[in-house]
């Protein structure tokens, strides 16, 4: 099956050790390839009574410490979201590869730490431009134009720069296919189990 991460994936999983295998693959490369929809997924997670969602950038996938990384505006709502309701999800879909992952976990929020250097290091000048904009996300404003960036030190905004740990107990991978579709759960609770769902 040919699909637009370069892949070479089945065109039927036959085990659970499969749906796995190529999740991890998937997301490994969605990292990196801004052409697959997994590169964007949605994070949604509690305030209060209410679900937020809100479409992140994949930084850095890894099955082994079952984590993805995400980075934010430090004076962003969503990090005082997550530091009273740590519970999250992480949802993808890419129609062309009829792929669904889902995971759910906790999220932690990191600010001025080991965690947040290593990753403000990595980044390129472009992104850490986002971070020089005036005032946090989501604000009320009454004209837009204030708010572009035009004049700015890079650096500045590290000040800025919040990073977002997800780690997850639970990974769901769904492939829609007319001849078989096939649901498959990977839970970390306690030992590692696995099984089918149905569709």
């Amino acid at each position: 099956m040919t699909n637009p991460l370069n892949l070479d994936l089945p065109n039927k999983y036959s085990s659970l050790e499969e749906t796995l295998n190529y999740a991890e693959k998937i997301l490994m490369v969605a990292v990196d390839d801004t052409k697959t929809l997994f590169h964007t997924p949605v994070v949604s997670s509690f305030n209060n009574d209410e679900i937020y969602s809100r479409v992140m950038v994949l930084r850095e996938f890894s099955l082994k410490d079952r984590k993805m990384r995400f980075h934010t505006d430090y004076r962003a709502a969503k990090v005082d979201h997550f530091n009273k309701i740590s519970t999250a999800s992480v949802v993808g879909y890419d129609p062309e590869l009829k792929i669904q992952i889902k995971l759910q976990g906790d999220i932690s929020t990191h600010y001025d730490d080991e965690v947040t250097k290593i990753a403000w290091d990595n980044s390129t000048s472009r992104s850490k431009k986002c971070y020089s904009v005036k005032d946090g996300s989501s604000k009320a404003i009454t004209n837009p134009e204030d708010y572009d960036i035009k004049d700015f030190e890079v650096e500045e905004g590290y000040k800025n720069f919040s990073v977002l740990i997800f780690t997850f107990t639970s990974l769901e991978f769904l492939y829609l296919k007319s001849s078989g579709h096939r649901r498959a759960i990977h839970n970390w609770n306690g030992e590692y189990e696995a099984s089918w769902l149905i569709p």
